[in-house]
């Protein structure tokens, strides 16, 4: 069963809005057995808008739309749709019922034509009726290709798809299940990660798939079953990642999507009731940041120094000005005065510091550009190690938050 996803407007065409709601449908499809043939974005012109349904139809069994259903002159959709299906607009009175109630509520004011319009409904679809916003889907048939069009507001179609699309795709198809498990690797490069895991790979049953998802850092390997055996599915990718384990246990640090290495430190620190602290200069906050965008992090994250000057490095940690002119300040040296003095400061169990030249100039100091120390302070002591990331600037401050974390959460799991 394959599905196409459909974005309408010129303002994702120039770059203006971000297609954030693709992703969200495909991942939403997948979890129930749907796989997705295509993803593209279309202007809002009415023959793109044709051609696009026409040659979709002949390809997969579900198309998405989202976009193009607001109630302005150059939201175009609806009206496109009609064309394409021989049918008329209507007016559904329980959404204009809705429509109305929000904006007198919303507004303090009478709905205007233009807010009402937004209850109109091609006479022939099922309506999905949408409770957070003013625009409903739809839910049309053509020669067995199911057309649904949704709002491209993002939190209203996130609504659509969870509560009226997908139990309504479950229902009309029988579909495979797709199983998914990711690992998250961390430290070890894509290259190297597939020579080591190489036999491993070429011995996985052929209903299971496996991805490298590279990324600054961390390597994510996702493994995809298909099949209509759902227990079978499970079990034999548990028994697969329990190989996997046995090869290169040291390097994973997770699971799943979702369980980003600071997720994964996060609870690690929390479970062993620890606290941490950052002293950064180069990574210019982006350490604390990432920790900190983790739900909870208050437990055990007490807080970060941005020392990017110099003056904030003598000033604000106390560092000696004499060990940074004998050192320079990016230096090992400079690295563990950091993160000893911020552990200190802060009253912190661990303490990560950064210390660098992220270019595109060297700065204050002669170390190459990509040149980062970090330094890792524990209850047992201090160390720095020398990296050089590379080019360009943002290469290597993704490169340095990542490492440093990895770096911090190994020696955490030492203790």
């Amino acid at each position: 069963m394959k599905a196409s996803i459909v974005t309408i407007g010129d303002e994702i065409l120039i770059g203006q809005v971000v297609d954030t709601n693709s992703s969200f449908i495909a991942k939403a499809l997948e979890k129930i057995g749907v796989k997705v043939h295509e993803m593209q974005s279309v202007s809002d012109d009415r023959q793109h808008i044709l051609q696009t349904l026409s040659q979709l139809e002949k390809n997969v069994d579900i198309v998405i739309i989202t976009g193009g259903l607001g109630p302005t002159k150059d939201d175009i959709t609806k009206k496109t749709l009609c064309e394409y299906f021989g049918d008329e607009l209507v007016v559904d009175q329980n959404v204009l019922a809705h429509v109305v109630d929000i904006i007198e509520r919303a507004f303090n004011r009478p709905a205007s034509q233009i807010n009402k319009d937004q209850a109109l409904v091609l006479s022939k679809s099922t309506v999905l009726f949408n409770k957070v916003g003013t625009a409903p889907g739809t839910w049309m048939e053509r020669n067995e290709t199911v057309f649904i069009s949704l709002p491209g507001v993002p939190y209203e179609m996130k609504y659509l798809m969870e509560n009226e699309v997908i139990p309504r795709l479950i229902t009309r198809f029988k579909r495979p299940y797709i199983v998914h498990k990711t690992i998250l690797t961390y430290g070890v490069g894509e290259s190297l990660l597939a020579e080591r895991i190489e036999h491993w790979e070429d011995n996985l049953p052929e209903f299971i798939k496996l991805a490298y998802l590279p990324s600054p850092g961390r390597v994510r390997l996702r493994l995809s079953a298909s099949g209509l055996d759902e227990f079978l599915l499970h079990r034999e990718i548990k028994s697969q990642i329990e190989k996997l384990e046995l090869i290169i246990k040291n390097d994973i640090v997770g699971y799943d999507d979702e369980e980003t290495l600071e997720v994964v430190l996060g609870k690690l620190l929390t479970e062993r009731n620890l606290t941490i602290g950052t002293a950064e200069s180069c990574t210019g906050g982006s350490v604390a940041a990432t920790l900190t965008s983790v739900a909870g992090s208050s437990a055990y994250f007490k807080g970060g120094i941005v020392s990017y000057a110099t003056e904030a490095k003598i000033n604000l940690l106390g560092i000696p000005s004499e060990v940074i002119e004998k050192h320079s300040v990016v230096s090992e040296a400079v690295a563990l005065e950091m993160a000893v003095r911020v552990q200190k400061i802060l009253n912190v169990d661990y303490a990560i510091a950064t210390t660098g030249n992220a270019g595109p100039a060297k700065g204050e100091s002669d170390a190459n550009v990509g040149t980062v120390f970090i330094g890792i302070a524990t209850p047992e002591g201090v160390y720095a190690e020398e990296f050089n990331f590379g080019q360009p600037r943002e290469k290597v401050v993704d490169r340095a938050v990542n490492k440093a974390l990895e770096k911090i959460y190994k020696e955490i799991l030492k203790n």
